[in-house]
């Protein structure tokens, strides 16, 4: 399993941008997904998720209503819309992937990307 991810880079506070992360060796449509991040000196916090079950999605009340998790089963692609961004959203970013997840936690997750940072000024 591999998993890349893209998208990331320096943003003014209230801008935008979008992460992506290609999987391959697996077929996401089978698989929950979700991004955590983790900034400097802090561990690493589940941003937002969709289970393998009922496909429901999970946000974290610091990115609700500003981020936006989804899958292009096609392409095998997810991505994390961001927008209205935060000095506080400041932190690496990763993808993971995994079978039979209902939970949005690290330990849930076996399958990650090597991380792409976001960095946000105020």
């Amino acid at each position: 399993v591999q998993l890349v991810e893209s998208g990331g880079g320096l943003v003014q506070s209230g801008g935008s941008l979008r992460l992506s992360c290609a999987a391959s060796g697996i077929t996401l449509a089978h698989y929950a997904i979700g991004w955590f991040r983790q900034a400097p000196g802090k561990v690493r916090e589940g941003v937002s998720c969709i289970s393998s079950g009922d496909g429901n999605s999970w946000y974290s009340d610091s990115v609700k209503g500003r981020f936006t998790i989804s899958k292009d089963n096609a392409k095998n692609i997810m991505y994390l819309e961001m927008t209205n961004l935060k000095p506080e959203d400041t932190a690496v970013y990763y993808c993971t992937t995994e079978r039979g997840v209902a939970l949005c936690r690290p330990d849930e997750y076996d399958h990650w990307g090597q991380g792409i940072q976001v960095t946000v000024s105020s």
